[in-house]
């Protein structure tokens, strides 16, 4: 093992959009930060899985999630790598907000980087050392070889809780009645859509399409389409098509005539095995050659697509939720339970994908409603210097599936870094801080809590 390295105020493993915006609240709060990540770039599933757009800031036309994910997003608008917010044309939740993976990229190596956050990339997580209730240490593996770093307060921003796991903590997985997890998806990008086609193709056909309101197509600055029923249908009864799904997604990004392909479904594999995690690439790539061979054969506008790129690694909805010391459920969310010490707000309804099969429930909240999530349930309940934050946060299976997404787990993210930077300053376990300290500065941060 190479020598010891410098001691950091706080360690954040996993460079996705919610670690760094953790990393950039801690540093913008005066500690010093290293973030681990194991890809060459930061962004995460929005970069490494072809996770796109975001979705959603606003519940209504009220906006719930500000801050640093607002601060990002107005650069990437400046970048000319997003529209910025707009509606969402399916009419699923209120906004949606498109992105060019590339510039994004780019926008949060300037952010890391002027908030003083050491990155280190292509570094992987290996192990975690412990004293008592304390985290101490974490190693990674790079070109380097084995390396190890100490901090006083620790973020697990990995989405998997694989820090949480190295370091002993409670975690659960997938659905209490078999463990399964919500499927994973490979998703894709195709360029060279005709978007005008598939515009008339709607108005025409709109039982083909799960469009709640024809009128959003024509606000629309772009096309989302969720539907293709009946060719999705016709190749599945052929076995020309695999995946485990009723329906195909395109999102139009901010290149106009370039879409996101989210329309693949590998079930009942474990993304935490990694064989069956192996496994669960090949079938999606698989699943993307024939659905892509379908929409260029079949799907009016689609005849000339082109595709562009798979992720670099599949994506995946779920897999371990960190205990911490409260645990969100659906009632939670849907009753708008408040808490005295919110650090975050949302509106994405519960979304579940059948582990086990090809069905989606989707429980929606009325239209202008949101709910808070709690300091508490970013704090695992058996350390008293570790934080979480995305989709590894204490919750459940149900809650996760709204609690999952693009915009909640950036605002989770700054809130777990502005609260790591007050454990490290004052040594105080994270359960015993006062959540005022970490609210005052969220809001000195631009964040949305009321």
């Amino acid at each position: 093992m190479n020598g010891l390295q410098n001691k950091y105020n706080v360690i954040i493993t996993g460079a996705g959009v919610s670690g760094c915006m953790a990393a950039i609240a801690a540093a913008r709060e005066g500690a010093s930060v290293l973030l681990l990540e194991q890809y060459g770039f930061s962004g995460g599933a929005l970069t490494n899985a072809g996770v796109g757009p975001m979705m959603t800031f606003h519940a209504g036309t009220k906006q719930v999630v500000g801050g640093l994910a607002q601060e990002l997003v107005d650069r990437l608008v400046e970048a000319g790598g997003s529209t910025g917010h707009i509606e969402d044309s399916t009419g699923y939740v209120s906004t949606v907000t498109p992105f060019a993976p590339e510039t994004l990229k780019r926008v949060l190596d300037e952010m890391l980087l002027e908030a003083g956050v050491e990155v280190l990339y292509h570094s992987f997580l290996c192990a975690a050392k412990t004293e008592g209730r304390k985290l101490v240490s974490v190693t990674a593996a790079s070109k380097n070889g084995l390396t190890e770093y100490r901090a006083d307060c620790f973020v697990d921003a990995t989405g998997d809780g694989d820090l949480a796991a190295r370091a002993g903590a409670s975690v659960k997985v997938g659905r209490n009645s078999d463990g399964l997890c919500q499927p994973m998806t490979m998703n894709f990008t195709i360029d060279n859509v005709d978007s005008k086609r598939l515009y008339r193709e709607i108005h025409e056909h709109p039982e083909n399409y799960n469009i709640r309101d024809l009128t959003a197509l024509d606000r629309a600055e772009r096309l989302l389409v969720a539907g293709f029923y009946r060719e999705f249908a016709a190749a599945k009864a052929e076995g020309r098509v695999t995946s485990e799904r009723n329906d195909l997604m395109l999102f139009e990004t901010s290149e106009p005539g370039t879409y996101v392909v989210n329309a693949t479904r590998v079930v009942r594999l474990d993304p935490l095995d990694p064989k069956e995690l192996s496994e669960a690439e090949r079938l999606g790539r698989k699943q993307v050659e024939e659905i892509y061979r379908m929409l260029v054969n079949e799907a009016p506008g689609c005849e000339h697509a082109r595709l562009v790129s798979t992720g670099i690694q599949i994506g995946v909805r779920e897999s371990r939720r960190v205990s911490g010391e409260v645990v969100l459920t659906a009632g939670d969310l849907l009753e708008g339970r408040s808490y005295p010490d919110t650090i975050a707000l949302g509106s994405y309804p519960i979304d579940i994908h059948d582990p086990s099969g090809n069905g989606t429930e989707s429980v929606f909240l009325e239209r202008g409603k949101f709910y808070q999530i709690p300091l508490r349930a970013l704090i695992s309940r058996d350390f008293d210097n570790l934080l979480v934050c995305g989709r590894c946060i204490s919750a459940t299976h149900e809650a996760i599936a709204a609690l999952r997404v693009t915009p909640i787990s950036m605002a989770t993210g700054q809130a777990a870094g502005a609260a790591s930077a007050v454990v490290a300053k004052t040594g105080v376990p994270a359960r015993e801080i006062d959540p005022k300290e970490v609210i005052r500065r969220l809001q000195k941060q631009k964040v949305i809590l009321e």
